[in-house]
């Protein structure tokens, strides 16, 4: 029985009925295999090594450098729960019942040390499980410390334990995801706000140390969380800006990562058939599935020629960025940003990035930046043999004219002379480009 080669083109992705034509456009291509089984990190490659550093950078556990934040931040609850320690066995003979306040530090030591031996045992990893037993355990802390001294009524300065959870929740701020930690500080701010006014009087007196123990308790993990997610964002946006700066020696006309390994998908589509037809195993003429799967495969690779013609580094470098992606709208329909050399595709992209920003548009539906390049031959932009002048139009509504540093100015003047004006809150950059109409690269 003749063996009919497996089709790698038309069949539909695991875990699906029935398998899907083979697609018409090189767009359709390209959405299909954009599918949530294929694109698990912002269109990279499932396989690359960039997917696989921007997972990392966005997992919830401290990756790429957060667990240094989470040691620092466990030094500083040990030094907390040093002094919180000393202030309750100086208070001790002010407690009716003592014991329970002592049980809440020996939960609360026993408890770190579980915490620290499970990351010292299996990584800087924390599951929603260990989080939840976590959160009971402080909540019987706070618990035992606010029953031991609810007889004194003053719980501004005789809290230990239960403050000392505040600090406990800093070094969770770098192994669990912010939402997470941000519902456990408002919850112990909730039961501090009410233990406070239920056990403690109101005065002008009592109130300055009443403020004073609320910030100690929340203001230090809202700070550890924002920190962290901060610290995330830019590991995220460093891995982001690294991955297509590759972009910047690529030829006139390239492919991208993702194309690229639609291109290996396609080869080993292609050595399978032909492999096949050389042993024997399906021979000529080619049956009805091995003709579809070769016509599929002579599509996809024509879509693939006539659009790398158009798609030049900036196209690649915008689409295969995160950030950029969203951000950004190019309009380049002469393909003349490959026609930039090194430096100056260097210049145009630092300056998009730094004129990006956060990546929010000042103008709603409107991309923070919109860079447009042509048409040549234009008034003041003169064409030669050798060389013309590409008009490159920037026009920022990202970051203002005003927080853009020296760096953006410096990338701009690395492109080109350029003239710069405000228009109705928008910034436009024209760049004079000249460059070589027949690019070695």
């Amino acid at each position: 029985m003749t063996r009919v080669p497996e089709d790698t083109i038309s069949r539909g992705f695991p875990g699906e009925g029935a398998a899907r034509p083979a697609p018409r456009t090189r767009r359709e291509a390209r959405e299909r295999y954009r599918g949530t089984e294929r694109r698990q990190a912002r269109g990279l490659p499932s396989t690359s090594t960039g997917a696989r550093s921007l997972r990392q950078a966005a997992l919830p556990g401290a990756s790429l450098g957060a667990g240094h934040l989470g040691l620092g931040a466990a030094v500083l609850t040990a030094v907390e729960a040093v002094i919180g320690i000393v202030v309750f066995v100086t208070l001790w003979d002010d407690y009716s019942d003592p014991w329970l306040p002592a049980a809440a530090w020996a939960l609360f030591l026993i408890a770190a040390a579980g915490v620290g031996a499970a990351v010292l045992t299996y990584g800087e990893r924390l599951t929603g499980l260990a989080f939840g037993l976590i959160c009971v355990v402080l909540g019987c802390i706070v618990a035992l410390d606010f029953i031991g001294i609810w007889s004194l009524h003053d719980v501004a300065h005789t809290a230990t334990a239960s403050m000392a959870v505040g600090y406990a929740l800093l070094p969770i701020a770098a192994l669990r995801p912010a939402r997470e930690v941000v519902a456990a500080i408002v919850a112990l701010g909730v039961a501090f706000v009410g233990y406070a006014l239920a056990s403690t009087p109101i005065t002008t007196d009592t109130l300055p140390g009443l403020i004073t123990m609320l910030s100690l308790v929340i203001v230090p993990p809202s700070l550890a969380v924002f920190v962290i997610q901060r610290f995330r964002q830019l590991v995220q946006r460093e891995l982001d800006r690294v991955l297509v700066q590759s972009n910047v020696g690529a030829p006139q006309f390239a492919v991208g990562m993702l194309a690229s390994d639609e291109l290996a998908r396609l080869d080993l589509a292609a050595e399978k058939l032909l492999d096949a037809v050389a042993n024997g195993s399906d021979p000529l003429p080619l049956s009805d599935a091995s003709a579809s799967v070769a016509a599929s495969l002579a599509t996809e690779l024509r879509l693939h020629l006539i659009e790398g013609r158009r798609e030049t580094w900036l196209y690649h470098a915008i689409t295969e960025s995160d950030h950029l992606g969203r951000s950004v709208a190019v309009a380049d329909p002469s393909a003349l940003a490959g026609h930039l050399a090194p430096a100056q595709r260097d210049g145009l992209l630092q300056a998009v990035w730094q004129m990006v920003g956060d990546g929010r548009s000042q103008q709603a539906g409107l991309p923070a930046v919109s860079v447009t390049l042509g048409p040549v031959g234009t008034d003041g932009h003169p064409v030669t043999d050798e060389t013309m002048d590409v008009p490159v139009v920037i026009e920022s509504r990202g970051v203002p004219r005003r927080r853009l540093g020296p760096a953006t100015w410096t990338a701009l003047q690395r492109v080109g002379p350029h003239a710069v004006s405000v228009r109705e809150g928008v910034l436009h950059v024209i760049v004079h480009c000249v460059v070589d109409r027949h690019p070695s690269m």
